[in-house]
């Protein structure tokens, strides 16, 4: 009988012969080489939106290069060739965002010197909860993860928190989240899903669960959709696919996912939903407000010479 060492080693001898690790050297060819120069294209015109994910990648390409619509085009061209291309340094590591990799900060300082320092940058950074005063504060999920990143871009700005809710949530995970949200006051949750069953039902669960269990414990929480709606669809022409045939859920229609709008059309729908349900007049003030304390943050700190000023 094997024992678990030998075994681990013949899976790795495995591996190594048919999957590539790390970073390598690779040169493409042929369609592979035209893919490649337009995944590279798709990263330059979108820099100010990046992370995009794989999949608003593949569907950028099917609206605008007339790429194969298919699950096997995505995974077995563009997903493939994107991540040799990656590993090969042809396309930037941290232009693509396909994971759900979150992780918890670290505690502790190097030094005394860099505590210290921590202060300076800190009050360089001081900004306020630009969400204050407002009667009905704002969050942001949406389904993939992998987009989280993108729209914090757009809703940090405003003090807008942005969470992944992907997956069907279990009771517990809706219960926690609608317990902690009903401290929050008045809160109203901006949702971006996929308008397919799984994207409808998902979202109708979270709605109604966590709108009871906030409701319980005094808390007032609301949800509005913001994409994917059948108005989107038809005005930006987005390309649709029918439903998975294991999902056997009510629904009429067929499948969008989020990732098919347009990167920069989404992050203008979410400013505008923000924007919309802003008081404009207290969000200026609170920014005005923000500039003082800043400049005398950094006054303080060079008094008591904290950190390297100017």
């Amino acid at each position: 009988m094997s024992t678990w060492a030998e075994t681990e080693a013949a899976i790795k001898l495995t591996r190594s012969r048919t999957r590539p690790r790390g970073f390598i050297k690779w040169a493409p060819r042929g369609e592979r080489q035209g893919l490649v120069d337009k995944v590279a294209k798709i990263i330059e015109d979108y820099l100010d939106i990046l992370p995009l994910t794989l999949r608003q990648v593949f569907y950028i390409r099917v609206s605008h290069h007339g790429f194969d619509k298919t699950e096997r085009a995505y995974r077995n061209q563009l997903v493939e060739t994107v991540n040799l291309a990656r590993r090969a340094r042809l396309v930037p590591m941290d232009a693509i965002r396909d994971d759900g990799f979150t992780q918890t900060q670290r505690a502790g300082w190097t030094s005394l010197e860099e505590f210290f320092e921590s202060f300076w940058r800190q009050a360089n950074w001081f900004t306020l909860d630009r969400q204050q005063g407002q009667p009905r504060r704002i969050m942001l999920w949406c389904e993939a993860a992998g987009m989280v990143p993108q729209l914090e871009k757009v809703a940090d700005e405003f003090s807008v928190q942005v969470c992944s809710s992907g997956g069907f949530d279990s009771v517990t995970a809706k219960h926690t989240r609608g317990r902690a949200l009903a401290d929050e006051g008045p809160l109203e949750v901006l949702h971006l899903g996929d308008h397919d069953p799984s994207g409808a039902h998902m979202f109708l669960s979270l709605e109604e669960d966590i709108e009871a269990f906030a409701g319980h414990y005094g808390g007032e929480v609301t949800f509005a959709r913001l994409a994917v709606t059948p108005e989107q669809i038809e005005t930006y022409k987005l390309p649709t696919a029918p439903p998975k045939e294991t999902d056997t859920r009510s629904f009429v229609g067929s499948t969008t996912q989020c990732e098919a709008l347009d990167p920069r059309v989404l992050a203008g729908i979410v400013k505008a939903a923000i924007e919309a349900r802003l008081d404009m007049r207290i969000y200026q003030r609170i920014l005005v407000r923000e500039k003082k304390h800043r400049s005398q943050a950094t006054r303080r700190l060079m008094l008591v010479g904290i950190g390297n000023g100017p």
